[in-house]
């Protein structure tokens, strides 16, 4: 089984239209400790948020990629 990140945009659709890493990560641990290190430049990159797939099953979505405000 593989996990991947799907890249989306503030409305939940999948961001395609620009260059983004395509990683894939043995696991769900791995996908996530690599969404901790990379967010940020993701979220530059125009992402706003992310849903984490196993193979083609969603485990969750709508995860933001903005801090959340104090």
């Amino acid at each position: 089984m593989t996990w991947r990140w799907r890249y989306e945009n503030a409305r939940g659709a999948e961001v395609t239209d620009r260059p983004l890493p395509r990683e894939v990560f043995p696991s769900q641990a791995d996908a996530e400790s690599w969404i901790g290190e990379n967010w940020r430049e993701l979220l530059e990159s125009g992402v706003e948020q992310v849903a984490l797939l196993e193979e083609d099953r969603v485990e969750y979505t709508g995860l933001s990629l903005r801090p959340e405000s104090p």
